[in-house]
């Protein structure tokens, strides 16, 4: 039996309510098919519990984001009706009863208590619609190439940036599947490396918390902290147009009295930081997090990836993956490290050596000279 109570947060943005969202509290969404990354946002606030107003899994397509937060061992109440959103203000105390949500004593919605049992069942389910989604996903990729064509065919104009990028490895980061464990895995790469660090919004968030600050960071700034945007970083808006309008981070970055550059590109904000780098002379462009397969592009609500594949034949092999450099990167020993090895071989030779009768009467004499000549 499940009962909890908690502090309300409500927002039918996820990654905008896991910006605000507290340990222990109660996530209120009106989330159709959760995505990993959200879910991934909001396992790092720690929630009591979650309530989903839509269903966490439609069956559409087998989407990961249910099976993350109940694996962290965060209860999802599903399908609890888009009324939730209006009943419910932020900062009230609700109790949760099972599937039932209390306010005041009074029940006034229901859901179901989502399980490991009811995400293996609809994922197996919705495995059945895969072949119709790639069709489809296929021909509107196809059609979008048309429309998108000139993203590789003609040169593209970058807004004017301070930072340096010419002869330099460049990282990219986005939060997305299994960026974590990629940094871990080249943590020594850009320690010695030391290439551009972009942050592709919230990307901008996870090398922090690594421990390095990023040089650049790029996107619609809908899914990045404010900490993070006044890090110092020069901050690149992605707009999908001309006028500010199209740039719809632009009020974000202003309202707190920051700069930013704008650049107008169709595609994800990943391709833009991709094309940015490239356009502006990056040696290699290492990725990490980056979407790329089926079930990315469905949790972003991307009907097709055009952007994406026009992006990565324009760049060619200048891109790679983290796990790629972590294969092919091998750190060289620095001075720090011949020196413990010399001292590791150093130190034990000597030990041998003074136990040595003549080599203890030759120390003893030149202690016993150098006391004569101090009058000790």
């Amino acid at each position: 039996m499940l009962q909890v109570s908690g502090i309300a947060r409500i927002d039918k943005k996820t990654k905008h309510l896991a910006l605000r969202l507290q340990k222990g509290e109660i996530a209120v969404i009106d989330h159709k098919d959760i995505d990993s990354t959200c879910a991934r946002m909001l396992v790092a606030r720690r929630p009591s519990v979650v309530i989903n107003a839509s269903a966490s899994m439609s069956g559409r397509y087998p989407n990961t984001g249910p099976s993350i937060l109940i694996s962290a061992g965060i209860p999802i109440i599903d399908s609890a009706g888009p009324e939730i959103m209006s009943l419910i203000r932020e900062g009230e105390t609700l109790l949760i009863k099972d599937g039932r949500i209390l306010k005041d004593g009074a029940v006034i919605a229901e859901g179901a208590l989502f399980t490991e049992l009811d995400v293996k069942r609809i994922a197996k389910e919705s495995r059945a619609n895969l072949a119709q989604e790639l069709q489809s996903f296929a021909e509107n990729t196809l059609r979008y190439i048309k429309e998108e064509k000139s993203l590789i065919l003609d040169p593209v104009e970058v807004p004017e940036i301070g930072t340096k990028f010419s002869g330099r490895h460049v990282l990219i980061v986005v939060r997305g599947e299994g960026y974590i464990e990629d940094l871990a895995i080249i943590k020594s790469y850009l320690q010695d490396v030391k290439p551009v660090l972009i942050g592709v919004d919230g990307g901008a968030d996870a090398l922090l918390d690594l421990g390095f600050k990023p040089d650049m960071i790029v996107g619609d700034m809908d899914s990045i902290s404010d900490e993070a945007l006044k890090c110092g970083a020069e901050i690149v808006v992605h707009a999908y147009g001309t006028g500010d309008r199209a740039a719809p981070g632009l009020d974000r970055v202003r309202s707190l009295e920051l700069n930013a550059a704008v650049f107008p590109l169709q595609g994800t904000s990943e391709d833009m930081a991709m094309i940015l780098a490239y356009e502006m002379g990056a040696d290699l462009i290492v990725a990490v997090g980056t979407h790329s397969s089926l079930i990315d592009f469905l949790d972003k609500g991307r009907a097709g990836m055009a952007s994406t594949f026009l992006t990565r034949m324009k760049i060619g092999s200048k891109l790679v993956d983290a796990r790629g450099v972590s294969r092919l990167y091998r750190r060289t020993p620095g001075m720090k490290e011949f020196g413990i090895l010399i001292a590791a071989a150093v130190v034990p030779v000597l030990t041998v050596v003074l136990q040595l009768p003549a080599v203890r009467t030759w120390f003893g004499l030149i202690f016993f000279r150098l006391r004569h000549l101090l009058g000790l």
